[in-house]
């Protein structure tokens, strides 16, 4: 069952209190640090995705605990899970699910695929051909999938975590530009310290198994509701505008072939009002946006080919759009 109760006020059609959502957040935050070790930030920045709705890309080194906070946070949100392994000769039919001849009624009966559920991981998203990972982007853009000429809907709500290793390129299909952008975030773990190395042994040890069950927190209806009180974030003027001029400043930076698009506007700013509502605010502040601008900005970046050699980068460009556009004052910052 789960440990936080949704309160009346949080019906299909209504938002959770921000001070209820705040807790309900957290609550889920420990829940899933019990298996993911030393990596709040990281997790903070995940939840955030989630929370505005959105999918996050965990582009990491293998063994780094991508598939254990994909999992982890499924039991925590009490979300369905299904993992779908993406390999080179995986089919659209695969992912979708596809119409299959029943032999005792004489009919076909559609028999759904791995993404009729709450929380899918793509793992390895990158090592898949283009047809198949186009089937996904109308996943997660349109929350629903379209077989034999029926489109069925999705479940609600329903979130993609997708990995991709960052160092592997052969057998690999480079995600296209366009559904890069679908991802609201993307990150990375990273190693752990020599103390949180040894915290993940040491639990283990404890542990005497390798499975690692995480406490249920929310529901699929707590999770809406949650993210229904997003929408109730105060943005001032003056940090929507400097959302906007950091992207447009990516457009003009001599290293980018292609800045971000008003998309990634719209996905910093809700990213934005939805660590608002982890942090327990209910208001954006630009300390928000700048902490954010990596995750959401670095992978809508083209760089020009050019300046491979150079090593430059997208997040390269999006670090010279925050040293290059000023901060709003802190009087332009709303009283809490």
């Amino acid at each position: 069952m789960p440990q936080h109760t949704v309160s009346p006020t949080a019906s299909p059609h209504h938002a959770l209190p921000l001070s209820e959502a705040t807790e309900a957040t957290g609550q889920v935050l420990d829940a899933v640090e019990t298996a993911v070790v030393g990596k709040r930030p990281e997790l903070e920045l995940v939840l955030a995705g989630i929370l505005a709705g959105g999918h996050v890309l965990l582009e990491d080194l293998p063994g780094l605990g991508k598939t254990l906070a994909a999992r982890s946070f499924a039991q925590a949100l009490g979300l369905p899970f299904t993992r779908a392994q993406f390999t080179p000769d995986l089919l659209p039919s695969d992912l979708t699910g596809a119409e299959v001849f029943d032999q005792r009624t004489g009919e076909f009966v559609f028999r759904p695929g791995p993404v009729f559920t709450g929380l899918l991981l793509a793992d390895e998203i990158n090592r898949t051909p283009p047809k198949t990972q186009s089937a996904l982007l109308e996943a997660m853009q349109e929350r629903q999938v379209s077989v034999e000429g029926t489109t069925r809907a999705l479940p609600q709500p329903f979130h993609v975590l997708a990995t991709a290793n960052p160092i592997e390129h052969e057998g690999t299909y480079p995600l296209p530009e366009a559904q890069l952008d679908r991802f609201l975030l993307r990150l990375s773990f990273g190693y752990p310290s020599p103390v949180q190395e040894w915290e993940v042994v040491a639990r283990r040890l404890d542990r005497a198994r390798e499975e690692v069950t995480v406490p249920q927190i929310l529901d699929g209806e707590g999770l809406l509701a949650a993210q229904r009180t997003v929408e109730s974030v105060h943005v001032e003027e003056a940090i929507g505008h400097y959302a906007v001029e950091l992207v447009a400043a990516t457009r003009v930076h001599s290293s980018a072939l292609v800045g971000a698009s008003p998309r990634g506007t719209l996905a910093l700013i809700l990213c934005a009002r939805a660590l608002a509502v982890i942090r327990g605010r209910g208001f954006v502040v630009p300390e928000d946006i700048k902490e954010l601008a990596h995750p959401v900005l670095d992978h809508r970046v083209t760089v020009k080919p050019e300046l491979w050699l150079q090593n430059a980068t997208g997040a390269g460009v999006v670090e010279g759009a925050l040293g290059q556009v000023p901060v709003p004052a802190a009087s332009a910052r709303p009283a809490p």
